[in-house]
């Protein structure tokens, strides 16, 4: 062994006991007479002392000689120590160093290995083993595996079977792009990584393994939005014989056992909201409802004043800021350009100051008398020192961009308190969506999701309105979870294959393992998918996934650090059968 105990154990019961230790240099000084090392591993920092009345002249020789991050091995005495650290917890003694053995040699970092480092996100990602050794980011990489210890113990204890699907495995149209990677042995063809291992979980509830999970890595290419990573991992999960309360049950219960375990909270059952409810009152399906600020529809108040904005359009919606009266005109300017920018597309935004004498005024004064914006103010919940923000248009479209400013403002107000947690579930989510370009329905989960039960019968007449039995689990506007109770029987499987625009032929190629499967006895079956890297992120008070992640991407889907992806050269292309047509212009 290179040491007898860690960075971080040693206290003051162990004064005037002979120890090894091992680990990096942090930060070096030189009085002279006197030299201190700290020295760091993953537990914590001990102070290594050497004094010219106690240490021989060699060991300062051999000090002298160290950079930072040289990784070496110290033995040495326990003392007490003279001026303490009450911010560490070896703060109370040092070690008097009697060797110093130099394991090796380090160039100078590209920044300091420092809780508050001087190096930026890209150098930091091209360096990431060094960023590691940082507490901000190593502390939260123990964290995830803390969670996923509990997740296992929680999972366990409900006699579920964890079981590892395949990585390579057939490609499947729907949902985002599919990562493939071409066959040596089967020239010309591809396998996929897995977007999920949705097929492989049905699988098994077929083979009879009722409680299935896995911590499993899934990949997309999709287009990179802020805070998504191409490949993320899930906690996967599928229970047979149960219907949507069964499963909603169990993992309620996951989420409220990490919430006890990491935060000290309890919770009583989780509130339930439909999708049209949370559109309706919040405009997305993930609401964040730590705060109010709910939408206030005033179409049928707000049309037939000759204000042709408002007359011309299907949806007139508006939220109240709290205590934002006192916004000035300039204020009110750069909100309205920030609905405008292109990630937005607003056209614009009206407003309403709420006095706090119970007099309104708004920048449409022209159109609306006071009685009017009343009206307005008690269908949004408005009180005298608010300020009503309205915009319209279509329906979808608008609740969306209302959606998105009334994020932006609770962030600019302080309410999105990472220290509070407001779990949800969403439930009733529509079956199908139907898409202008393509002319044709998408599964708004997947194709394997059930119908409810007392809507069968609208997939003849009228698909549009079938309710997915579906549910998402939301935690502080972050969807953490989702799932389904599964189609198990292959007619209806059959019809939804045929609603999504799959011909017999293309249905069987695609997913003809799956059907053929179906014959052989499937039980009634559902599941349900976290999203790990954002339940942990959340649980531990942030929102960032990517610091959670060991090695991540950065937003171009590149690993930096490794240089990846990258070109392979010709005798590979050929090995497999491959050629490329890209030319190294856009």
């Amino acid at each position: 062994m290179f040491r007898s105990h860690t960075c971080g154990e040693l206290t003051q019961a162990n004064i005037n006991e002979k120890v090894t230790l091992s680990g990096w240099v942090s930060t070096l000084r030189d009085k002279g007479f006197m030299m201190w090392i700290d020295l760091r591993d993953r537990y914590g920092i001990t102070q290594i002392i050497l004094d010219e009345e106690r240490s021989s002249k060699e060991l300062f020789e051999t000090a002298r000689s160290l950079g930072r991050e040289y990784v070496i091995q110290v033995t040495g005495t326990v003392i007490e120590r003279a001026s303490k650290n009450p911010n560490i917890p070896t703060g109370d003694i040092e070690i008097l160093a009697e060797n110093i053995t130099i394991l090796n040699e380090s160039a100078l970092p590209p920044f300091t290995i420092e809780d508050n480092t001087d190096g930026g996100e890209d150098i930091r990602m091209k360096y990431r083993y060094l960023d590691i050794r940082r507490n901000p980011v190593k502390d939260k990489l123990i964290f995830r595996s803390k969670v996923a210890q509990e997740v296992r113990k929680y999972l366990d204890a409900q006699e579920f079977v964890e079981v590892e699907t395949p990585v390579l495995i057939k490609s499947t149209p729907e949902g985002a792009r599919d990562f493939v990677v071409p066959s040596r042995m089967n020239p010309g063809e591809f396998y996929a990584l897995p977007q999920s291992p949705q097929t492989f979980k049905q699988l098994l509830m077929i083979g009879g393994l009722d409680r299935y999970f896995q911590i499993v890595k899934c990949f997309r290419d999709e287009d990179l939005r802020a805070d998504r990573q191409p490949e993320f991992t899930q906690i996967d999960c599928e229970m047979s014989f149960v219907e949507q309360e069964d499963i909603m049950n169990v993992f309620e219960g996951l989420a409220k056992h990490l919430l006890k375990t990491f935060k000290g909270l309890e919770f009583d059952q989780f509130p339930r909201m439909t999708f049209a409810e949370a559109m309706r009152r919040y405009g997305n399906d993930k609401p964040d409802i730590r705060f109010g600020m709910e939408f206030g529809e005033i179409t049928d108040i707000a049309k037939g004043k000759d204000f042709k904005i408002f007359d011309e359009q299907e949806l007139i919606v508006g939220i109240a800021a709290e205590g934002c009266n006192s916004y000035t005109r300039k204020d009110i300017d750069k909100l309205i350009e920030w609905v405008q920018r292109p990630q937005i597309g607003a056209t614009g935004l009206v407003w309403v100051r709420y006095n706090e004498d119970g007099t309104f005024k708004s920048s449409v004064d022209k159109f609306y008398t006071q009685e009017d914006l009343a009206a307005w103010a008690e269908r949004m919940n408005a009180k005298p020192g608010d300020l009503m923000l309205v915009m319209s248009g279509n329906t979808n479209k608008v609740r969306a961009q209302l959606s998105a400013l009334r994020m932006e403002i609770a962030e600019r107000l302080g309410l999105r308190n990472p220290e509070v947690f407001a779990p949800l579930w969403v439930v009733d989510f529509p079956l199908l969506e139907w898409d202008e370009e393509t002319e044709r329905y998408h599964a708004m989960h997947h194709p394997f999701t059930s119908p409810k039960p007392e809507d069968m019968d609208l997939i003849a007449t009228n698909p549009g309105e079938v309710r997915a039995n579906a549910y998402d689990l939301v935690l502080n506007g972050n969807e953490i979870g989702g799932g389904s109770i599964r189609i198990f029987d292959k007619n209806i499987q059959a019809r939804m294959f045929e609603l999504l625009g799959f011909t017999p032929e293309q249905a069987e190629a695609q997913f003809g393992f799956l059907m053929n499967a179906f014959k052989y006895g499937a039980p009634p079956h559902g599941g349900l998918a976290f999203g790990f890297d954002r339940f942990v992120s959340i649980l531990d008070g942030s929102e960032t996934i990517r610091d959670y992640i060991a090695f991540p991407k950065n937003n171009s889907g590149r690993d930096v650090m490794i240089d990846a992806p990258s070109p392979i050269d010709e005798a590979q292309k050929q090995e497999l059968f491959i050629a490329s047509t890209f030319t190294g212009k856009e």
